[in-house]
């Protein structure tokens, strides 16, 4: 009996602790109480806006973004953002997402510092300076309203980062996912060294080195270095085809390096969504999961990399400047389900909503 009740109770006090859509409503909920009248209305928008299904990843000095400027925040209000971030991030994904902000800050100070030295020219700082990096230069939108029964979605965009989430009733999604570094590694200046997205590189390098080269070359494709993710913005989004090497063609050793790619991908979401979506992919058979290498196998030249399944796409790309690889482009996608696509559909079937 003593066993039976203590299992009784961390199972009320997981899903005490656990993210569910309703939590992650009544925080922002929470956040846009504490704006003011005018703020909120700057960051309410209508669930139908077009604007809902857009991003892209460009400094917000070449692409404007809906909602309200984080540096515009009061105090008060950005701390309750953080705590809507923590309800929807591990720690992990917590400290990535304020991280690439900062590294926005840092990249400044690198060209500052460039410019400084007479390494770079008066045309070129200003150029730079036109692109508004910076730590408060991210924005905030919230589609429909979070209290009520019909779908909602929140977005926060700016260079090098859009968090999409969708949500009706108990569902919501987290898709698309989109993280990126400039610099992958920072190399002057104090935070020389710093880098923010370590692992995603790490971790693919990881996998590639320890194949054979028979299975590097089932692995490699024979193409350039994409510019950008092949899922940009920009593009129609869909890898169409399968290409690379089988998960059931690599050894034991090399498919834990390749769950190492993907949990370090998934776990940037809170534990229970993680695992929830975890579940699913390793439901898929190991025959329709594919890793496909594009370029160098060693660090700061360019290289990229796919994880394509039935249900779920990692896409990692480093590009760079007169061939040196230092600035990453990552996504993750849950298949169909875009901006909440799937758990849309379902709603309106069920409630015979015209989409």
């Amino acid at each position: 009996m003593r066993i039976l009740f203590l299992m009784i109770l961390l199972l009320v006090v997981q899903e005490g602790m656990s993210q569910t859509a309703t939590k992650i409503s009544e925080q922002v909920t929470t956040f846009m109480a504490s704006l003011s009248p005018n703020q909120q209305k700057q960051v309410n928008y209508s669930f139908d806006d077009s604007l809902r299904t857009k991003w892209t990843n460009l400094p917000v000095g070449m692409a404007k973004r809906p909602g309200i400027r984080y540096g515009d925040l009061s105090e008060e209000s950005m701390v309750q953002f953080h705590q809507l971030l923590t309800t929807l991030f591990s720690s992990q994904g917590y400290l990535k997402t304020t991280s690439i902000m900062k590294l926005d800050d840092i990249l400044n100070e690198v060209y500052e510092t460039a410019y400084e030295k007479k390494e770079i020219s008066d045309d070129l700082i200003d150029e730079l300076r036109a692109l508004n990096w910076g730590y408060g230069n991210y924005y905030i939108a919230v589609w429909g309203d979070p209290a009520d029964t019909e779908p909602w979605g929140f977005k926060f965009a700016g260079h090098h980062i859009s968090i999409n989430l969708s949500a009706v009733g108990d569902n919501f999604s987290l898709t698309p996912f989109f993280l990126g570094t400039d610099p992958a590694e920072v190399h002057t200046t104090k935070y020389a060294g710093l880098r923010v997205l370590s692992k995603e590189e790490d971790y693919g390098f990881l996998l590639i080195n320890s194949l054979t080269k028979h299975q590097q070359e089932i692995a490699t494709l024979s193409k350039e270095v994409p510019g950008d993710i092949i899922t940009n913005p920009n593009s129609s989004q869909r890898l169409s085809s399968y290409e690379g090497i089988k998960a059931s063609e690599l050894n034991l050793e090399q498919q834990t390096f390749l769950k190492y790619i993907i949990e370090e991908y998934v776990h940037n979401l809170e534990h229970k969504k993680a695992h929830e979506y975890l579940d699913k992919f390793y439901d898929t058979s190991l025959d329709s999961i594919y890793f496909a290498w594009i370029g160098s196998y060693v660090a700061q030249k360019p290289h990229y990399y796919v994880i394509n399944s039935p249900v779920f796409l990692i896409e990692y790309d480093n590009i760079g400047f007169q061939g040196v690889g230092n600035h990453i482009h990552s996504i993750w996608r849950e298949k169909g389900n875009d901006f909440g696509e799937d758990i849309l559909k379902e709603h309106y079937l069920k409630f015979n909503h015209k989409n």
